[in-house]
């Protein structure tokens, strides 16, 4: 009886509601729907909005996880789209064999991570220095940071290559009878990170500027005042509350340089590093079918088919990229708060 009881009263309290509704709404000259409707068709607009931009951006990377795990008989199927009939981690296992993966993501680990943290600490110093000190030229110098942004670095490849590969510090060398240094090694593209002339070294210098210039000063000048010196303030003062977007310009620079085949392929071709590896999969494993092919069959071996060839290269680009991908899991909070505050304070 007391179930049907409070039946009653929710059927009774429901009209009372609607009828309150609209006679709001009555009141208001049809306002309230007008402006509840306004709400629900923003939102709706919005969800559908951000869902097409979403599936846009991660459909390639949907696809290309899909068709890592199909096996050969399910690329030769046309009624597979997909999701794969037959699964399978063969793929994967020949992809990290190839690219001797775990190796090759070791040492990929250690010289991404000690170039981004010499670029983080070079271009710390040159923005501190441009945020708070004046010099002679100093326009002209950030200018030429600017430049370094814009210039793409291909277009000074072959002075680049040329420089390091018979380096000879102004003459210095050839002046005390000593032979040019081939730096085009692992050396030369540390010195490069710490110096501040490494990968996309500029734009962390501008990105640390102005979170720099828009510190307050009164914190560096209650520090003098305590007998702090420059470096002592710029250390314990500047640099903690600069984190965020520290972390965020060393997430840039550890990304880009985990991707980086340029650079990679002039200074670090011996290291057998991830970006090197992802680019030459393809013909590593047109080098490992034809052998396959020629082990088995005998006489002359082929290609193999344009389907397996697209395959492996996507499977490739799936493993070296998913090392970045966990680490922006981990990290990602800090990151967004280093954009959101460099966004309020630029």
């Amino acid at each position: 009886m007391t179930s049907v009881k409070r039946l009653s009263r929710k059927k009774e309290k429901r009209p009372g509601r609607l009828a309150r509704y609209m006679e709001r709404n009555r009141v208001s000259e049809g306002y309230l729907i007008k402006r509840d409707f306004g709400r629900v068709a923003g939102g709706l607009f919005r969800v559908v909005l951000l869902f097409g931009l979403c599936f846009l951006i991660l459909q390639p990377l949907l696809h290309q996880l899909s068709n890592s795990f199909m096996s050969a008989n399910d690329l030769l199927d046309p009624t597979v789209i997909t999701v794969p009939r037959y699964p399978t981690l063969a793929v994967y296992v020949l992809a990290m064999e190839l690219m001797n993966y775990w190796g090759s993501l070791f040492r990929t680990l250690g010289i991404t991570f000690a170039v981004a943290l010499l670029q983080v600490a070079a271009c710390s110093l040159a923005a501190y220095g441009f945020a708070r000190f004046n010099f002679p030229l100093k326009r002209f110098w950030f200018i030429c940071v600017i430049l370094t942004i814009l210039i793409p670095p291909r277009t000074i490849m072959a002075p680049m290559f040329l420089n390091f590969r018979f380096f000879n510090f102004f003459g210095l060398f050839s002046l005390l009878g000593l032979e040019p240094v081939n730096m085009l090694s692992l050396n030369g593209y540390l010195i490069m990170a710490a110096t501040g002339m490494g990968l996309r070294s500029g734009l962390y210098i501008f990105m640390l500027r102005q979170y720099m210039r828009n510190m307050p000063r009164e914190l560096e000048e209650a520090a003098y005042v305590d007998g702090c010196s420059k470096i002592r303030t710029f250390v314990q003062i500047i640099l903690p509350d600069a984190m965020p977007m520290l972390v965020s310009c060393f997430l840039f620079a550890f990304v880009w340089q985990w991707t980086d085949g340029f650079f990679s392929s002039m200074f670090l071709r011996g290291h057998g590093v991830m970006a090197i590896q992802m680019s030459a999969l393809g013909e590593t494993f047109r080098d490992y079918f034809i052998s396959l092919i020629i082990a088995a069959q005998g006489g002359h071996g082929f290609a193999p088919p344009m389907g397996e060839l697209q395959q492996m290269i996507s499977t490739g680009l799936l493993l070296g990229i998913a090392p970045v991908i966990i680490i922006y899991i981990f990290a990602q909070r800090m990151f967004v708060e280093s954009i959101g505050q460099s966004g309020l304070k630029m």
